[in-house]
């Protein structure tokens, strides 16, 4: 797949002459590693949405801060465009470089600082992979909270910039949850530093901003994050169901029974013979649906809530209910979940990878619209739940070298994320809206609240120099998708600046 996405609708950026961009970066920053060979920039034209590819002009690879430092400034003057990149691993085109700009990859930032096991925290570069932190940690017995399925190679950098999450979140929280503070450099070269190693800091909250701001902010050249104590105890149950509706049901019901697990998450039946044929997890082939729901604390409360959510799951019409014998039985549960994402590439050629948000009430009703898009489309789905948040990934499966099937996925995915607006939820639960949802931000926000999202953009980057083009719609972009009200060809508040 090779589509280049399409900056028409959001305005044209400024032509930039590569030789002389080269020719100023390198006199500015002798040392740094400017890549600008074809065979050099290939690697990085896309980041994991790889049906979106764009050669990025030049990429830069700095070693030091300083550096970093000098070449935003120096961008700045020139007036060219900056997107930075960690691992790559996003799945909304986040990182998706421009043809007229910068490529700012952060991972030579990839040393541990500081791990203070007594105030519970690790001082860490953005280039540091998420899994390495808990690793780091483990013989203080602390860890990282937020485990994306990714974590083996995402970057603490982008876990920030997209405000990942993981199957854990539920009870444990986003990744803004368990950041501490931040060290940002703007676009201008100016060193900022967001939150502190203190329970709050003064001023504004601007470490929950940048948190989820996908590089449209300034760039992470350090990041704080909280430590965990590991429970003393953790079961899994997994619950399997004859009805998908009566799974997402049953999610509702533990936690409407007042219990809030380590993790609760959900397959369907596609997904799971994903995965079982991929990992061996031992998950039962013949059910419709899965409930893995992750228990931990204390083992005398962990031995009673295991007993209620087994109740819980009887009573919605759970076909089979299996607690893990040992640890090593809990790993292979997770590890099938975990690997579900690989597994489903076995069964397709290609498949889109959505992310919408939905309150837990309105699961059975959303399924039954997937359901029923999948049907009409002739693609199909494979959900594959962060059911206890209402975080859903749908995976539709399609082929790209038939003519017009990719098209049609992004069309369908377009839907589901609709539907999720439609019942109250989001169109992001923790991919960020990058390229991939541009378009959907028109049917969740209405003209007030974009152009007052274009505001808070201009008071860091007036000159829309980072990330440009993702993330926020122009006015314009949403009235041609139809998305919002244009009244006598005269948008909303026509004496604000449009950025």
């Amino acid at each position: 797949m090779n589509i280049l996405y399409d900056e028409r609708l959001d305005g044209p950026l400024p032509a930039v002459d590569p030789e002389r961009a080269l020719e100023r970066l390198r006199a500015a920053l002798p040392g740094l590693t400017l890549l600008h060979r074809d065979e050099d920039r290939r690697p990085f034209e896309c980041d994991g949405l790889s049906a979106y590819r764009v050669m990025p002009m030049l990429v830069a690879l700095p070693d030091t801060i300083e550096q970093v430092e000098a070449l935003l400034r120096t961008c700045h003057e020139l007036g060219l465009p900056v997107v930075t990149r960690g691992a790559g691993t996003g799945l909304s085109g986040g990182a998706l470089p421009l043809e007229q700009g910068v490529l700012l990859v952060m991972s030579r930032f990839n040393r541990i600082l500081e791990i203070d096991p007594d105030a519970r925290i690790a001082r860490v570069q953005p280039g540091v992979r998420n899994l390495a932190i808990s690793e780091a940690a483990a013989p203080h017995g602390l860890y990282f909270a937020p485990d994306p399925s990714s974590q083996i190679a995402c970057s603490i950098g982008g876990n920030v910039a997209e405000n990942a999450g993981g199957v854990h979140c539920l009870k444990y929280g986003l990744t803004v949850h368990n950041v501490q503070a931040l060290e940002v450099i703007t676009i201008e070269g100016e060193r900022m530093t967001l939150g502190s190693e203190a329970l709050d800091a003064p001023g504004f909250d601007l470490l929950a901003l940048f948190n989820g701001s996908e590089g449209m902010l300034g760039v992470i050249t350090e990041v704080t994050v909280k430590l965990l104590p590991r429970p003393q105890s953790a079961k899994v149950i997994m619950a399997s169901f004859d009805d998908l509706e009566n799974a997402g049901k049953a999610v509702g019901d533990i936690i409407a029974a007042g219990i809030v697990p380590g993790g609760l998450e959900m397959m369907d039946n596609l997904a799971i013979r994903a995965a079982e044929d991929f990992m061996h997890a031992g998950y039962p082939v013949d059910a419709e649906a899965i409930l893995l729901c992750e228990l931990d604390g204390v083992e005398a409360d962990v031995a009673d809530d295991c007993q209620r959510v087994r109740e819980v799951l009887a009573a919605a019409g759970a076909t089979g209910i299996t607690l893990a014998r040992d640890d090593a039985e809990r790993a292979r549960f997770w590890a099938g979940r975990k690997n579900a994402f690989p597994a489903v590439g076995r069964l397709s050629p290609d498949y889109y990878c959505m992310d919408g948000t939905i309150p837990r009430r309105e699961l059975p009703r959303v399924l039954k619209g997937i359901a029923g898009l999948s049907g009409e489309s002739g693609l199909r789905v494979a959900n594959v739940f962060h059911a206890g948040d209402g975080n859903l990934h749908p995976l539709i499966l399609f082929d790209a070298n038939e003519a017009g099937e990719l098209e049609l996925a992004e069309r369908v995915g377009g839907r589901i994320l609709e539907l999720c607006v439609e019942v109250g939820g989001t169109i992001t639960g923790e991919h960020g809206v990058g390229r991939e949802k541009i378009n959907q931000m028109c049917t969740q926000f209405d003209a007030d609240e974009i152009t007052l999202f274009h505001a808070l953009k201009a008071a860091f980057d007036p000159r829309t120099l980072l990330n440009p083009g993702k993330n926020i719609p122009t006015l314009a972009r949403c009235a041609e998708y139809g998305a919002m009200h244009v009244h006598n060809n005269q948008l909303p508040h026509p004496e604000l600046p449009r950025f």
